[in-house]
């Protein structure tokens, strides 16, 4: 009886807690690893880090609402709110009141206002390496595209408060594809839109299950989860996630070791 063989353990900068499944390599009876031809980068949380401006726009919006912090309804909020990190803004508040679309509509807006005015007073820095890293795989001969939850002036704003407007190829919200993470909306319109022609040759990293959901829902070559952002390790691989790696500076090490 055959045995299912161990999976193959990959070094990451010295590191060997980044797991690779022993069939991303070519081995008898297997089809030859595909070139990956695309990297789809999460933003906030993967090439981005925001210190904390999501939550406390959040509060602001909530607060605006009328719903003031200490209370119940505000906590179970704020939770449902971390636990849905990566989902479209937007959907989050429909959730949040599902009662009333007003309320939603409404609610979202003085999030996208809160945090605008937020971004504007104490900005956002690149995640240590990312620049460099996205360099790497162009080098690589990869394109880049950059996604996110938030809507397109707030990813624009982001864009143009670390001077990345011409980082990459491509940058894509929900509202340009359709649907946001778990969906795979965002990353088959970066595809069409890049005129590549096979899903499996895409890589897709980001920091919460729902991206790496939507690497999966792709049929994308290689879904990466890194640890810079809000979710573990271990969610991150029971997502699905093809390898976990400490942050988006590991990527370029993993592909070259594909």
């Amino acid at each position: 009886m055959n045995e299912t063989p161990a999976p193959a353990r990959a070094v990451v900068e010295g590191r060997t807690d980044v797991t690779m499944p022993s069939t991303t390599r070519p081995g008898p009876a297997l089809e030859p690893v595909r070139p990956l031809r695309l990297a789809v980068l999460d933003m906030s949380g993967t090439t981005v880090e925001e210190g904390g401006l999501q939550d406390d726009a959040f509060s602001t919006a909530l607060r605006e609402e009328g719903i003031e912090g200490g209370g119940s309804r505000h906590d179970a909020m704020v939770g449902y709110f971390r636990r849905s990190r990566g989902t479209p803004r937007h959907e989050v508040f429909r959730s949040l009141f599902s009662e009333d679309a007003v309320s939603a509509r409404r609610a979202n807006r003085r999030f996208e206002t809160a945090y605008d005015e937020l971004l504007a007073e104490r900005g956002v820095r690149p995640v240590q390496g990312a620049a460099e890293a996205m360099a790497e795989l162009r080098e690589a001969g990869m394109k880049i595209v950059l996604t996110t939850g938030f809507a397109r002036h707030t990813q624009n704003m982001i864009l143009e408060s670390l001077g990345w407007m011409g980082v990459s190829d491509l940058s894509l919200c929900p509202s340009d594809a359709g649907r946001g993470v778990p969906y795979p909306d965002m990353i088959l319109t970066a595809l069409l839109a890049l005129d590549l022609d096979d899903v499996r040759s895409v890589l897709v990293a980001g920091d919460t299950v729902g991206d790496i959901r939507a690497g999966q829902r792709a049929g994308a070559g290689l879904t990466v989860g890194v640890l810079s952002g809000y979710h573990d390790g271990p969610a991150l691989t029971a997502a699905g996630a093809t390898a976990v790696v400490p942050s988006v500076r590991d990527i370029p090490a993993l592909v070259r070791g594909r």
